[in-house]
């Protein structure tokens, strides 16, 4: 989105990054950080070089058009393995991953079949990983294709696989753990079939809820996602302290336009969903469906003005949203409404407000992260210096 578009603005603290980096880490695990769809509306070239700087040396996008932007791109400051999970779609998709050092994930025969042409082709070695089905019925091969997976690979002698895949589909409901260790038991089988062909042959199962509540799951690698933005994967259940240390590195800011009262009995925004039940005074905020803030927290969100929750009142508009500011004195047209992050001692945090808005955290991050972004060094206050513009 061009600069000027909007008046919202996204600010990510990429050492907020490091730190979720780095807790992870801790927990006695290797990490192929996942960084697709734009790093989760965070950036997917900041993203990576910060994380490199954190000895960051895998990583895992969405298509091989986003792997070959990191490569491109971020050039020498990023030069580990780069995933692109969802595989090859097309020939050129094939050219590209075997030209850009790209580990395409495969899910289906015939992208074997087109990464070999396209290996033969380019007369070199080609790396891939391989992706079974488990339990998620995405992508993937399944756990009874092994044999034929194999018979395949037998014919595309310049493949060469490193990596086992698969994705667990109920890591983060503690309730259904019982399923978490099937499709663990099922991976299991998979990696026994490949053992004798590819006994080098490397596996990751875990996300970012595995990670944290089945450490005896973790096997060579894990691939956190939404635990490096700052959102806890199990906010809200029994296990929610286990990523109590997670800090956000998304925060969203956007200015207030008008500040005028609103008369008991008058009503606000389209369709007059909203009456003031008593005398008000409300601020208008330049932010709305335009700028990727839901139209769902219409009459139900909050923002934060002056270290101070604000309700939303009516229908959230293409490009504004007004807010009840009755009990917060001194609102002014400019003040920074604070839409996700911190404003003093107060905060809206990524599980605030998408269940606000009726989603999860990640929805809420790529959605507003598409707007225009700056970096900080650092915001544990609210605060920090900007340094790096989108």
């Amino acid at each position: 989105m061009p600069i000027g578009y909007n008046l919202l603005r996204v600010t990510i603290d990429l050492e907020a990054i490091r730190d979720n980096y780095r807790f992870l880490c801790s927990r006695g695990t290797a990490l192929i950080p996942v960084i697709k769809s734009d790093a989760y509306g965070h950036g997917l070239i900041p993203v990576a070089k910060a994380l490199e700087e954190c000895g960051a040396d895998c990583f895992a996008v969405g298509t091989v058009g986003e792997a070959a932007r990191l490569r491109q791109e971020a050039g020498r400051e990023v030069r580990g393995t780069v995933l692109a999970l969802l595989g090859p779609q097309s020939s050129e998709d094939c050219r590209i991953a075997v030209e850009e050092n790209i580990l395409p994930v495969t899910a289906r025969l015939d992208q074997l079949r087109d990464l070999q042409e396209a290996a033969r082709h380019a007369e070199r070695p080609t790396p891939i990983a391989l992706k079974f089905d488990t339990g998620m019925a995405r992508l993937g091969f399944g756990p009874d294709d092994a044999g034929r997976v194999l018979e395949v690979l037998s014919q595309c002698p310049l493949l060469r696989p490193q990596w086992l895949l698969s994705h667990l589909a109920t890591a983060d409901d503690p309730g259904q753990a019982d399923f978490t260790r099937e499709q663990a038991a099922r991976f299991r089988r998979v990696r026994d079939h490949f053992t004798a062909a590819w006994p080098g042959l490397r596996c990751s199962l875990v996300n970012s809820a595995g990670l944290l509540a089945f450490p005896d799951l973790t096997w060579d690698r894990q691939r956190p996602g939404i635990a490096l933005y700052g959102a806890n994967p199990f906010h809200s259940t029994e296990l929610a302290h286990l990523g109590r240390d997670l800090r956000p590195a998304m925060r969203v800011q956007a200015p207030v336009l008008a500040v005028h009262p609103l008369a008991k009995g008058a009503s606000i925004s389209y369709g007059r969903t909203y009456v003031a039940d008593q005398d008000k005074t409300v601020a208008v905020v330049a932010a709305g469906y335009a700028d990727a803030f839901s139209r769902g927290l219409s009459n139900t969100g909050w923002i934060l003005l002056r270290g101070q929750r604000a309700k939303i009142l009516g229908r959230v508009c293409m490009q504004m949203t007004a807010v009840d500011v009755t009990h917060v004195p001194g609102v002014a047209p400019g003040d920074q409404a604070v839409l996700l992050g911190s404003d003093g001692e107060a905060s809206i945090t990524p599980e605030d407000l998408s269940s606000w808005w009726g989603t999860i955290p990640y929805e809420v991050f790529c959605l507003l992260g598409m707007n225009p972004r700056e970096y900080v060094a650092s915001t544990k206050t609210g605060q920090g210096e900007s340094h790096h513009n989108r």
